[in-house]
């Protein structure tokens, strides 16, 4: 039962920053997963993947709330999604490949060292300038490419990387944090894919695992996670959401100095 309590928590807290922040529920769905996994004893060599492939996993449902809810205040730029999908679709589920042939120590480390980096683009509030526009087909397959395999290796939904990249191409900050959401859906959908299919053969996985995804997890983190997104994004046009993301950042860091403590 405190297992449940837990994930259903952790979907509550996931969703609710997801459709705040923009940064996707992953970022915080992957090291709780870890360490909530760490303490069921579930196989050691497989806590990693399984956390990156269920957080992909849940994504699925939270980013069908959260970009619903900014596509109802006209916050979702529809066709800047339909040209990114393409790459977002390959480079997600090469990532996944890619990610189940890497041991889980690296893949915690590349995590470490992620949210490190997303924590101090918080902090400066580091925000491109609008100097372009929208790309064309090829320069949107090989953005998605790097979006997706960066998020499959790190388990969230890319928007740390997709809002920097749309406020780049002149769409206003509420424009680029739905658009975002929205891109979130077939980076996971790829992603959970390409975790489910390339986990299937591996040695002592613990029951009730599909591939590298821990369906307990999944369920419990995405009943929550649906329900709180919307109020997330209701909330992104209420709050300071500057001043809450340098918050956010304190916290990143310390998961991330927690992850390397944990490996050393």
């Amino acid at each position: 039962m405190i297992i449940w309590l837990t994930y259903i928590g952790q979907g509550a807290v996931a969703g609710l920053l997801a459709g705040l922040l923009g940064v996707g529920g992953g970022i915080v769905i992957v090291p709780m997963l870890k360490f909530t996994f760490a303490a069921q004893h579930l196989p050691p060599e497989h806590i990693q993947h399984l956390a990156l492939g269920t957080s992909l996993a849940t994504i699925v449902v939270t980013s069908i709330s959260s970009f619903m809810a900014h596509h109802s205040k006209g916050g979702v730029n529809w066709i800047a999604v339909r040209r990114i999908s393409p790459g977002i679709l390959f480079g997600t589920f090469a990532g996944s490949i890619v990610a189940a042939r890497l041991s889980g120590n690296f893949l915690t480390w590349f995590f470490a060292g992620f949210t490190f980096l997303v924590a101090w683009q918080m902090i400066l509030d580091v925000k491109p300038h609008s100097s372009r526009q929208l790309p064309g087909f090829a320069g949107f397959f090989a953005t998605g490419t790097v979006i997706g395999g960066i998020s499959s290796l790190v388990g969230i939904g890319g928007g740390t990387m997709s809002v920097p990249f749309l406020i780049w191409c002149n769409q206003p900050a509420r424009i680029a944090i739905g658009t975002s959401a929205a891109i979130g859906f077939p980076i996971a959908i790829s992603g959970a894919a390409g975790y489910l299919f390339n986990g299937l053969g591996a040695m002592d996985l613990p029951r009730y695992s599909a591939g590298f995804i821990y369906l307990p997890a999944l369920v419990g983190i995405a009943a929550t996670s649906y329900l709180t997104a919307p109020l997330g994004a209701r909330l992104a046009h209420m709050l300071p959401v500057s001043k809450l993301k340098k918050g956010f950042a304190v916290l990143l860091i310390a998961t991330g100095l927690k992850m390397v403590y944990g490996l050393l």
